[in-house]
């Protein structure tokens, strides 16, 4: 029971299948303990899995109410995931300082190209192919590259809590061109960015998103040993699209990170971030 949280979710306001009533009612029935919603935040053009600028005040509305409708049933958290795009848009931009967020994730989903033209790499595989081949001239290290800069450039930049998926790209880097991600430069690259998220304090995300289709997570498995030496502050979140996946992968997660060596993981209690033992 102590473990039953998730505070990475997507709903109708961005590229979620339900509404976030959904998502709650059935969290409360699984009987989880705290509930964080976090929509993709607006951009600065619109796009098919973000947020809209004039949706924000309504979602905070809806979850200041929703607060109120579930107390003393759950423990209800206003989020949001927000793109780093250097000085286009990033966690530390004004329009994200709201005191009705509670917290909020920081995330790399687009790269520049050598063009100068940014580019969504959080795609399928086949997509993702297609698109190294024709933006990046088939320059997958380029992109691995960019990719991790921008997670540094982030953790510097600030004005978030949690690091989401850091290493989210290795699913795809792999697909293009397998046995990359074990390589002694992409393994550095992981290692050094989690060791800059320690270092500076952030929460690093394990996310489970992946785990039932493919049986990986982000951090990928292989980097939680890291976790345990580093004892890194850790979340687990199942970045949930829809209401029946709101656990998907968490139990799981969980106990790898226990043998690996991680006690306890970060959970929000009464407003605050606490350290809870692993069950």
């Amino acid at each position: 029971m102590q473990n039953l949280t998730n505070y990475h979710s997507h709903s109708l306001y961005c590229d979620g299948h339900a509404p976030i009533t959904s998502f709650i009612d059935e969290a409360v029935r699984q009987g989880f303990t705290s509930y964080g919603v976090s929509p993709h935040a607006p951009l600065p053009w619109p796009t098919r899995w973000t947020m809209l600028d004039i949706e924000m005040p309504v979602y905070l509305y809806e979850m200041k109410c929703l607060k109120e409708r579930y107390r003393g049933k759950i423990e209800l958290y206003c989020g949001l995931e927000i793109d780093y795009i250097d000085s286009v848009i990033n966690p530390h931009a004004t329009i994200f300082h709201d005191e009705a967020l509670d917290y909020k994730i920081g995330s790399v989903h687009l790269v520049y190209n050598r063009s100068g033209e940014l580019v969504d790499i959080d795609l399928n595989a086949e997509r993702f192919i297609k698109v190294i081949h024709d933006k990046f001239d088939n320059d997958v290290e380029y992109v691995i590259d960019k990719y991790f800069e921008a997670e540094t450039d982030m953790l510097m930049t600030g004005g978030f809590d949690i690091v989401g998926h850091l290493d989210k790209i290795s699913r795809n880097v792999e697909t293009f061109h397998k046995g990359v991600t074990s390589g002694r430069h992409y393994s550095g690259l992981v290692t050094k960015v989690i060791e800059t998220a320690v270092k500076m304090g952030y929460i690093i995300e394990v996310n489970t998103k992946a785990f039932e289709k493919q049986g990986i997570t982000f951090v990928n498995r292989e980097h939680y040993p890291l976790l345990a030496d580093l004892r890194a502050k850790v979340v687990v979140n199942s970045d949930s699209h829809y209401p029946a996946l709101i656990n998907a992968g968490r139990m799981q997660a969980l106990n790898d990170l226990k043998t690996a060596g991680v006690t306890c993981v970060m959970q929000l209690h009464h407003g605050k971030w606490c350290s809870v033992p692993i069950g």
